[in-house]
């Protein structure tokens, strides 16, 4: 077990102090007026589960809800029950279906706005509809052995409980509060310009979609390009989505994050004027920390957080570079277990990439109850910044790479190239050159600076390490098949310097001498269309001449012999 560096207790007094002169000259970047969606809920509910189950919850909310419609799903035993004539009696009257494949029902939507379809005669058809007259239920409450939606997170206005449970009591007493209208926040943001998802028809990252926990991160495809879209009303905010992405496309507005690395710089900064020492910033949600029965220890400086998942690895090490000691992840019970899993995947990431660079990994780890929040750190404050270097870029990857970059410089990098855990946003690319024709397919999909291409009269493939992210969009879009990902943490200047991978003289049209494109583009299209009727003969010179001059060879052609039309 490590050695605290204080083995005196610290001042906490002191610290106390510190932390609250540091938070009174720090303000928290809350955001004023944050852009919401709305909810409108009429009561109209559906139950859903076996028919004893159903009928007992309906006998309860039926008076309290504007409709309740039955669906049977499962077999119940009800020989032996107390009072069933009595219940029957009580809920004889309400809509009552019969699915005959449970497994055929389909639930979408949210608070509001449920639509359930099962099928009928080869199409499906809206149990709200059949029952109501409308177009959608506002709330469901499924009762079956095994939720038809299977989310940790489901959509609000969706619950699913055991009958005679204390989930299922809780249920049956907020249903009845989820009518009227509700508001809530719109969490996340998302900006094409910066998505590597889908580039010029070719797929790239998934890991926003792999991240939710909620499937409220969706897909779509157009003609030809697909686009992320997070459906708001099904969103809970977990902030998984923001913390997985590379590029930060997707970006959590509750706080905005580049405020918040700016606020955790500042309030280290103020901590340590105000005389506090070995300062721990510990990440934790708002609803963990206002159920807690004390105050953290003096040199805890708490960042709350609408949700843990908020933050990142990138927030994280921005922590130690700014000057905290460690750094903790408050852990709950009530974190969902793929929250928790991407959560860890990021601090093993995290933990990799300092060790890479010099530092214990051990800075960064989870807090499992009060004893662990309080703990003496066991390792020294890193060199903390002036004020004048508590700004930071803008760009959520540019961010990162200052943060590394400082982190470079305070600790003893190998030199070497590290790897890192499956899915990390870091790495090279290997390029086989001599197949290589600088065609620049690779760098018109690439969705960061990391490749870069030269001039007309220069042509040049350039890369970038510290800005790839290892989408794969530049592997999946190369024509020739020569680009190929190869990840892992390079710890060395020159993962921030641009190398040139590739680079020829330019082709001249042979017609006019402008340079348009280079040799072995032209070598390797010449190749490929040798047998088209099109480039035949003397029309094959067509292929080292600009597009300019190619459509008049063709037109001059055209005149000269029209019945050359008929091969066009």
């Amino acid at each position: 077990m490590p050695t605290p560096i204080a083995t005196q207790p610290l001042d906490d007094a002191g610290n106390r102090r510190a932390r609250r002169l540091a938070r009174e000259r720090v303000s928290w970047p809350v955001n004023l007026a944050p852009e919401t969606v709305d909810f409108e809920s009429h009561g109209h509910l559906l139950i859903l589960g076996g028919e004893l189950a159903i009928r007992r919850a309906a006998h309860r909310l039926q008076e309290r809800m504007a409709s309740v419609t039955l669906l049977v799903v499962e077999r119940s035993e009800a020989s032996d029950v107390e009072g069933l004539e009595t219940l029957w009696s009580a809920t004889q009257a309400l809509p009552c279906f019969t699915a005959t494949d449970a497994k055929a029902i389909e639930i979408r939507g949210y608070l509001g706005r449920f639509t359930v379809t099962l099928p009928l005669e080869g199409e499906r058809a809206s149990l709200a509809m059949a029952s109501r007259q409308r177009e959608h239920f506002d709330l469901v409450l499924d009762l079956g052995g095994e939720p038809r939606l299977d989310l940790e997170l489901p959509p609000p206005g969706y619950l699913a409980a055991s009958w005679g449970s204390e989930a299922c009591a809780s249920a049956l007493e907020t249903l009845p509060e989820l009518v009227g209208g509700f508001q809530s926040p719109r969490s996340i943001r998302v900006n094409g310009d910066l998505c590597a998802h889908h580039r010029r028809g070719q797929p790239g990252c998934t890991r926003c979609l792999d991240a939710c926990p909620a499937d409220a991160i969706a897909s779509h495809q157009g003609r030809i390009e697909a686009w992320i879209e997070v459906d708001p009303h099904r969103c809970h905010g977990a902030g998984s989505c923001t913390a997985a992405c590379p590029t930060g496309a997707l970006e959590y507005r509750v706080p905005h994050p580049a405020p918040l690395e700016a606020h955790i710089a500042e309030t280290l900064v103020a901590y340590r004027h105000a005389g506090g020492d070995h300062p721990v910033v510990r990440f934790v949600d708002r609803q963990t920390l206002e159920a807690e029965a004390s105050e953290a220890a003096g040199h805890v400086l708490d960042m709350p957080l609408e949700e843990l998942g908020a933050a990142g690895l990138d927030h994280w090490l921005a922590a130690l570079a700014a000057g905290a000691a460690e750094v903790r992840l408050q852990a709950t019970s009530a974190l969902p277990p793929s929250l928790r899993h991407q959560l860890d995947d990021q601090l093993a990431q995290a933990g990799a990439l300092l060790g890479a660079l010099g530092h214990d990994p051990a800075r960064l780890q989870w807090a499992e109850g009060s004893e662990a929040r309080d703990a003496l750190p066991h390792h020294p404050a890193l060199e903390a910044p002036t004020t004048e270097d508590v700004a930071a870029p803008a760009g959520k990857r540019d961010r990162l790479n200052a943060t590394l970059e400082r982190l470079a410089a305070l600790g003893r990098p190998s030199g070497e190239r590290h790897a890192l855990p499956k899915g990390a946003p870091f790495g090279t690319l290997e390029v086989d050159t001599d197949g290589c024709t600088l065609c620049m397919s690779c760098v018109a999909v690439c969705p960061t600076p990391a490749l870069g291409g030269g001039s007309d009269t220069q042509p040049r493939l350039s890369f970038r390490e510290a800005d790839c992210v290892q989408c794969g969009l530049c592997e999946a879009s190369c024509p020739e098949r020569v680009i190929r990902l190869a990840p892992g943490f390079l710890a060395a200047p020159e993962r921030t310097e641009r190398r040139t991978l590739k680079e020829e003289e330019a082709f001249a049209c042979i017609a006019c001498g402008k340079p348009f494109a280079t040799a072995s583009t032209i070598a390797s299209i010449k190749a490929k269309l040798a047998d088209h009727p099109y480039f035949a003969g003397e029309a094959m010179a067509r292929l080292e001449m600009c597009e300019d001059c190619r459509v008049r060879d063709v037109w001059h052609e055209l005149a000269r012999n029209p019945e050359s039309q008929l091969k066009v």
